[in-house]
């Protein structure tokens, strides 16, 4: 194999005896190029939505979900708590306990989720930096305060600085008997809370959530002291969640269910990868049409090179041997194609990262394209590359082989 590439390196740079040789295979190197810089684009920006999604989602979702395996809510004793707690790879552990409500500001009325959290919710995830107005804080004296989803905040029209309009929060009876001596009971239960602050993450939880003192969402829900929806874990800098979760199962038991972030939002996440690979697919299609002038280039180099093919099918080269030469400078155009497409995908990631030369549409939480590249996507571009042009250049290859060791004289 190494006689086959040294000839092979030795077609690719010579010169062609026809100028259009060399302008077809600088056609086909260039179209090579363009198509790995789109496949390094195509993955790095899908990892970079990724990323920025996973920021986004590590303000409001834990790095692990504790949750009942049956039921909607259980008893987090301090117990439960100081077991988890006593664990190395842990670093904080909060309560929280939600269920879909009804709220009412003024003449406004939507279905949302109310959210209680304790104080260490804040150690857990990074709600706290999220707030666009207001601030941060459940109690203002003797006053219980509320932090809206900006998605919530405009379907209620509700005004932060208004100190003295409560929000309504309304929540089904699960206790509704036939009323005291035949007087209905009403079929909900009513608490009011001030408005305090605007938080914005992402629109799924934006346009769905209220966050509020766990003690509130459980005087509405008539729970017990110690009764949550899930216990939100965060873990030590670094580890992976993976790894740690098995821990908590062990720990825990079979009655609760353990997830960790990508679990959480599975379904979401599961669909980017898709939409990733089939663009990735898509573009790797429009390599193969580009493949064809590797193939036409290849195959001149083959009528041109029939002399010399003969010369060494007469020196003893076998067909094989021929077949790996052509094989060989199809592998050599297809690196260097690459060799500048990775070049040129740098080069415009670095003005992405520092000049933002794609910008983003309407008012989103980012201003440019977000784009993250890893090595990964280089090995996988390689492969394919690499892989379409040993597909391109096998008909000419195969067709070298056919040349006679003996040519006739035209």
């Amino acid at each position: 194999m190494n006689f086959s590439l040294r000839i092979a390196r030795r077609y690719l740079f010579a010169k062609k005896s026809t100028n259009a040789i060399n302008i077809i295979t600088g056609i086909a190197v260039f179209g090579i190029s363009v198509g790995s810089a789109a496949l390094i684009l195509v993955l790095s920006v899908f990892n970079g939505f990724g990323d920025l999604i996973g920021s986004m989602y590590s303000n409001f979702n834990p790095d692990i979900k504790v949750t009942p395996a049956r039921g909607k809510t259980f008893t987090a004793d301090s117990a439960m708590i100081e077991k988890l707690l006593a664990l190395d790879e842990v670093e904080a552990v909060s309560r929280t306990l939600q269920e879909v409500a009804f709220f009412e500001y003024k003449n406004n009325q939507d279905f949302g989720t109310l959210k209680g959290v304790d104080d260490q919710f804040t150690a857990v995830v990074g709600i706290d930096s999220t707030v666009r107005e207001g601030r941060y804080q459940f109690q203002d004296g003797a006053r219980q305060l509320a932090i809206l989803g900006l998605g919530m905040r405009n379907k209620l029209s509700v005004n932060v600085g208004d100190d003295f309009t409560e929000l309504a929060v309304y929540m089904p009876r699960s206790d509704q008997g036939g009323g005291f001596l035949g007087r209905q009971v009403q079929p909900f239960r009513r608490r009011y809370i001030y408005p305090g602050g605007t938080f914005v993450i992402q629109q799924e939880f934006d346009n769905e959530y209220v966050l509020a003192p766990i003690s509130f969402a459980r005087e509405l829900l008539n729970a017990e002291p110690m009764e949550v929806s899930a216990l939100e874990v965060r873990i030590s800098e670094g580890l992976d969640t993976r790894k740690v979760t098995p821990l908590l199962e062990e720990v825990l038991g079979d009655d609760y269910t353990v997830a960790d972030r990508y679990e959480q939002e599975a379904a979401f996440l599961k669909l980017m990868q898709i939409e990733k690979w089939l663009s990735y697919a898509i573009a790797s299609l429009m390599m193969l049409l580009v493949a064809f002038n590797m193939i036409g280039a290849l195959w001149m180099v083959v009528l041109e090179k029939q002399k010399d093919i003969s010369i060494l099918k007469s020196m003893g080269a076998r067909n094989v041997t021929i077949r790996d030469i052509f094989l060989a400078e199809g592998v050599l155009l297809s690196a260097l194609g690459l060799g500048i497409g990775i070049v040129l995908a740098l080069i415009l990631y670095t003005l992405q990262k520092t000049v933002g030369i794609v910008t983003v549409p309407g008012n989103f939480v980012v201003e440019a394209y977000p784009i993250s590249i890893k090595a990964i996507d280089f090995i996988v571009v390689a492969i394919t590359v690499l892989l379409i042009g040993l597909l391109a250049s096998l008909p000419p290859a195969l067709r070298a082989m056919r040349v006679p060791t003996i040519l006739r004289e035209e």
